[in-house]
């Protein structure tokens, strides 16, 4: 029987890994995208982005779009490869590998 790998921490929390769900599939995402999508507020969103930001998942661009400041999120290399580590975690836990019976 096969051991189950911890899962990630950094990916473990359910609005983190929305955010980073929602990167996975656009090339960027701007700040005001994923608090609709995920029904966050903004300070709760801003801490997580921070946290995905410091662990190196995602880098974040800030810019000025007609006047409006935009911050823009782009998942990393590093980011798409725990996002893939993390998902085959996962479904080591909901599909392992069991003995089967002889006999």
């Amino acid at each position: 029987m096969k051991a189950f790998k911890d899962l990630d921490p950094v990916l473990h929390s359910p609005l983190r890994l929305a955010a980073v769900s929602l990167l996975m599939s656009a090339e960027s995402a701007d700040f005001t995208f994923i608090q609709e999508q995920t029904g966050a507020t903004a300070g709760n969103l801003s801490v997580q982005i921070s946290k995905l930001k410091d662990a190196g998942y995602i880098e974040v661009t800030k810019k000025f779009n007609n006047n409006y400041p935009q911050t823009l999120c782009r998942i990393t290399p590093f980011g798409r490869k725990r996002f893939a580590e993390y998902v085959k975690a996962l479904r080591d836990y909901l599909e392992p590998d069991l003995p089967t019976e002889k006999g």
